[in-house]
């Protein structure tokens, strides 16, 4: 069984198949996810530093942060399961 994994940037990860959404993290609502997420010990920050761009969140329920803009996540995403079910 091989894992599919996404690119979310500066050499992060994540396995396509356990995303369950790619958000912009603009909103109000996506902020306090974000905070719950980081008091709940929940929040993995890929960042490195610069500006969330994205958020990615999986099916552990856990919130993945991205430098990475959400649509380009979302393409790489579809890319990543096109090439997946390519081989299958």
């Amino acid at each position: 069984m091989e894992q599919t994994l996404l690119n979310i940037g500066f050499g992060g990860t994540v396995v396509a198949d356990r995303v369950v959404a790619i958000v912009s993290p603009n909103s109000a609502p996506m902020k306090r996810l974000k905070d719950e997420a980081k008091e709940d010990r929940r929040l993995v920050d890929a960042t490195h530093g610069r500006r969330t761009r994205s958020i990615i969140i999986m099916d552990s329920n856990h919130i993945v942060l991205s430098a990475i803009q959400a649509e380009t996540v979302s393409q790489r995403y579809e890319a990543a399961i096109r090439e997946a079910k390519a081989k299958s």
